[in-house]
């Protein structure tokens, strides 16, 4: 099963210890075939919108900078509980905040 986990964006000031903790869950899940992807993404953005035949084209950003999207990993587990798990653990290395695990369908792989 695939699941997309993202965080929110927060006030938080990485440090030294968030980076080694963070490079060591990213080197652990990559080499057990987990995390299939991760990345930061952009605080703007571009948003389509289709009515009909137009669609307009908007320049973000769109909502308030703290229910903005801050980054993202595409996961491979077995069970929702072990994608959760792994937010779990996400969660207590980055500290406070919001994260959201969504469940991926369609062709995988």
């Amino acid at each position: 099963m695939r699941f997309l986990m993202t965080a929110l964006a927060d006030d938080n000031k990485p440090d030294e210890k968030l980076f080694t903790e963070m490079a060591k869950f990213i080197d652990e899940t990559t080499a057990a075939g987990i995390l299939l992807a991760t990345g930061g993404l952009e605080a703007g953005g571009v948003r389509l919108t289709s009515t009909g035949d137009e669609i307009t084209v908007t320049d973000g950003p769109f909502t308030e900078a703290k229910e903005a999207v801050a980054g993202f990993a595409l996961i491979e587990v077995r069970s929702r509980e072990e994608a959760i798990e792994l937010g779990r653990r996400f969660r207590r290395i980055v500290g406070d905040g919001v994260s959201v695990i969504q469940q991926v369908y369609g062709p995988q792989g």
